[in-house]
């Protein structure tokens, strides 16, 4: 008895739900302009950021031995006396390449770099994680966001980790102070 009320219900609940709505007052359609205005905001500002990405240089190398590039890096600002940017990412993120475009093409903040620091991209992708080099730096179980950036000294200490890179935002780009804010805290101390 209980199966066959139990039936009798999800049959009645099906059929109830499959009904066309028809109790719409009259004179009046339903409106479903909203929602398909919604749904192609959202496709044309997945396209916008297709197009955006594929324009966008690519400076992640999936293919790197991190380990031994950083190393260089390493010898490299002991050398010339800099410290290491290490900008974590990958070309799949687009906040990722628009910081590196953002830098690269904005005279003052290149200037801030190429004077204080050797820069490095470390790749994260399904092809690479580089979870052996990460580790050396962050809690690789930790949820990071894309990018993030390790400091380190000349002699490859950490000097700062910063895992939200959204504190230099700005609208859909970045902030030249607070990017030129964030360099200049971090450039070696004489």
């Amino acid at each position: 008895m209980k199966k066959l009320s139990i039936i009798a219900f999800l049959g009645l609940s099906i059929l109830a739900f499959s009904q066309e709505k028809t109790n719409t007052p009259e004179g009046r359609k339903q409106d479903n302009a909203l929602l398909v205005k919604a749904d192609q905001a959202e496709l044309d500002a997945k396209k916008k950021a297709v197009e955006e990405k594929a324009k966008l240089p690519k400076p992640y190398d999936p293919k790197a031995n991190a380990e031994a590039d950083i190393n260089k890096l390493i010898a490299q600002a002991k050398k010339e006396g800099k410290n290491i940017m290490i900008q974590a990412g990958g070309n799949w993120c687009i906040w990722c390449l628009r910081f590196n475009n953002f830098v690269q093409n904005t005279p003052e903040l290149k200037e801030a770099v190429d004077k204080n620091y050797v820069y490095y991209h470390l790749n994260y992708s399904p092809d690479n994680k580089n979870e052996k080099v990460f580790s050396k730096y962050v809690d690789i179980k930790e949820k990071l966001g894309y990018p993030f950036f390790i400091v380190l000294d000349k002699d490859g200490k950490i000097v700062h980790v910063l895992k939200d890179s959204s504190v230099l935002e700005e609208g859909k780009g970045y902030s030249k102070e607070k990017v030129q804010e964030f360099f200049n805290e971090w450039a070696p101390k004489s």
